[in-house]
């Protein structure tokens, strides 16, 4: 049973890879190749000599990262080695796969392809990242560098894809490195937010005198449980109450709503989640009701119990 759920998950892991691999030669084959745009990294080198010379794209990118990946097995062991490999190989198989999806020219604005080329492309590569893989190119040259000369992996992997870019510009035209830009920017963000995950969540926290009476109320009619935070104010050195909350962004009104109407005057900090996982959101959870209800019960049986429990004299 146990071997079975674990060829499961790889299973599931290799599948999601594939999908990230095939969603993201989309956006190449379908809007950045027909618009003569480029991408960051190994595959915009590819593209550059594909311009040039006509070589396929996948092919080049395989090649090209065969050096990547012995530095990837030499320098961070086998099993990172091998997630280069799958996702390499797997994604320069269907690039050159699906090539004759350039032909079909989807959109002629160079903008419209820069835009949903960027987008595709980062969601393909955010599905990727979120399996524990990678598709080599720069991201492992990075972690590299990192690891030798602890320089940030955003800056160096920006500093070899400006050169890329501008390398473009003299080789062909302004106007295309300019949507080469914005096709990079697209591609980041969107990788970024996929590999962060898409469930976008809003953390709470209420300092209130009335966060007692606020955590009921909220428990009660949005249903998600409540932390409290032990705090000292820093002028007066009083004990606060901090509550702590986590809320899915449509309940956010109904949480400010609840809070001033106990105390219009609460400290209250509302930011950004994600990827929350947990019971409420990821795994069931019980109502407010019934968790009340199990907890009365409890209180009342432990008082049942030291009435019978004989006092010591």
């Amino acid at each position: 049973m146990l071997a079975q759920s674990v060829v499961r998950k790889h299973l599931q892991r290799y599948l999601q890879i594939t999908l990230g691999c095939l969603v993201t030669c989309l956006g190449f084959n379908l809007f950045l190749i027909p618009a003569h745009l480029l991408t960051g990294g190994l595959s915009g080198l590819a593209l550059i000599v594909y311009y040039l010379t006509g070589l396929p794209v996948g092919m080049q990118n395989l090649v090209y990262n065969l050096p990547i990946i012995y530095l990837a097995y030499r320098v961070f062991g086998r099993l990172y080695a091998w997630d280069t490999i799958v996702g390499t190989v797997v994604l320069s198989v269907i690039l050159d796969a699906t090539h004759f999806m350039v032909a079909w020219q989807v959109a002629e604005d160079p903008m419209l392809c820069a835009i949903f080329g960027g987008v595709l492309a980062g969601i393909g590569f955010g599905l990727v990242f979120r399996a524990n893989a990678n598709t080599g190119g720069l991201d492992v040259v990075a972690a590299v560098v990192k690891k030798y000369y602890a320089l940030d992996v955003g800056t160096v992997v920006f500093v070899l894809n400006f050169i890329i870019v501008m390398s473009s510009a003299f080789m062909f035209t302004l106007q295309e490195a300019l949507f080469t830009l914005v096709a990079i920017y697209v591609t980041a963000e969107l990788t970024n937010r996929v590999t962060a995950g898409l469930n976008r969540e809003k953390s709470v926290m209420v300092i209130s005198p009335q966060a007692q009476i606020i955590s009921r109320e909220l428990m009660q009619e949005i249903g998600h449980g409540t932390t409290f935070l032990d705090g000292r104010g820093g002028f007066a050195g009083e004990r606060k109450d901090i509550l702590f909350m986590v809320v899915r962004l449509t309940q956010v009104s109904r949480v400010k709503t609840i809070v001033n109407h106990f105390d219009p005057q609460a400290f209250m900090i509302v930011s950004d989640t994600s990827e929350v996982r947990g019971k409420g959101f990821t795994l069931a959870c019980e109502s407010y009701e019934s968790a009340r209800a199990k907890w009365e019960e409890e209180q009342a049986q432990a008082q049942e119990r030291q009435k019978n429990t004989p006092q010591q004299r």
